[in-house]
């Protein structure tokens, strides 16, 4: 329970943040947009033909890693997903879950199926939240079509 509310305080803080407010006229492509911290990522969407999936109707849970996030990655590695488009579509699905998760169903399960096919796990360790090995750094960013939760890593499936 602990988690939730250290997830919740984050996210309120996160909304009272201007640009990066939760606007749920927004669906999740605009909302992480207009966060402005995931630049990278909605460079990414685009190159693997799956922004206007994702503004789709829905809903989605998307653990979206920030720039931050996205410069941890090898420029190797980075360089290779960007000239592999069927492999960057995977890694980017492997982030997006086909139903609504909020942070408190989340630290409730230990796992769930994302549209990659792979399943990603769930830990809590005192107040933190981990998918896989990224910590969860803001949650419950809502959007029109689902929830946002800021991961401090990309995900790599194996």
């Amino acid at each position: 329970m602990k988690a939730v509310v250290a997830l919740a305080v984050t996210a309120l803080a996160l909304a009272g943040a201007g640009p990066a407010s939760a606007r749920q006229d927004q669906d999740i492509v605009q909302t992480a947009k207009a966060a402005g911290n995931f630049t990278m990522l909605t460079k990414l969407l685009k190159r693997a033909g799956l922004r206007h999936a994702l503004k789709q109707p829905g809903p989605y849970t998307v653990f979206a890693p920030s720039d931050a996030a996205f410069a941890k990655v090898p420029k190797k590695k980075l360089n290779a997903l960007l000239r592999d488009k069927a492999k960057l579509k995977s890694v980017l699905l492997y982030h997006v879950i086909g139903r609504k998760l909020t942070a408190a169903q989340v630290v409730k399960r230990s796992r769930a199926r994302t549209l990659s096919g792979k399943r990603v796990r769930f830990r809590v360790t005192g107040s933190t939240v981990f998918v896989n090995r990224a910590k969860v750094t803001a949650a419950d960013v809502m959007a029109s079509n689902g929830v946002i939760h800021v991961i401090d890593r990309v995900l790599l499936p194996r």
